[in-house]
């Protein structure tokens, strides 16, 4: 498989959803790609994926844990936000989405996703009454104005046993603008 994206340090940020364990086939075909991953994990994501399976997948650490950062002088979540050329966050909650739009910090991945200058591309995961509800639909909006590539969830099925749109997009419709981003850069 081509190395698409060698030398590329993706952030893959993991909120707590029900498809969080897509997340493994995300990292695992990132690094087939090339790219170096790190993983950041939500408390809520660690209750549904292991965070073992992806730091294995990824061959990286998996942060989760504000407050269990790095050994280095630098806080760890500003250096992974300064070292970012992208910021992935899929799944993405309503709250995860809510923090983003904001400006509120409460977590490891939400802090990254303050300081990092990387670009941000996020696939929204959630029951389709909350993907519809006013909120959430004003911060996709705002997130969207802020130039934020937003993956669009895909219909179907939803683990809550409704039929709607709300499901976290295929991985193969959350890699692909991933690899577009960084061939448009080229």
């Amino acid at each position: 498989m081509e190395e698409l994206l060698k030398n590329k340090m993706i952030v893959l940020g993991v909120s707590g959803s029900i498809a969080a364990y897509k997340a493994a086939d995300i990292t695992s075909q990132l690094v087939k790609l090339g790219a170096d991953v790190h993983v950041v994990m939500t408390e809520s994501a660690t209750r549904f994926i292991a965070p073992l399976t992806l730091q294995t997948l990824s061959r990286n650490p998996v942060g989760a844990d504000l407050w269990e950062e790095g050994q280095g002088w630098q806080p760890g979540h500003i250096e992974l936000a300064d070292r970012a050329d992208l910021l992935l966050v899929a799944p993405a909650t309503a709250n995860i989405i809510a923090c983003f739009a904001n400006g509120l910090a409460p977590d490891l991945l939400t802090s990254i996703y303050l300081a990092t200058p990387a670009p941000v591309m996020i696939a929204p995961a959630m029951n389709g009454k909350m993907l519809n509800h006013p909120a959430t639909r004003q911060n996709l909006k705002l997130l969207r104005e802020r130039n934020h590539h937003i993956i669009e969830p895909d219909q179907g099925l939803l683990a809550c046993g409704y039929e709607g749109k709300g499901k976290l997009s295929s991985v193969e419709k959350i890699i692909a603008p991933v690899v577009n981003h960084f061939q448009n850069l080229t």
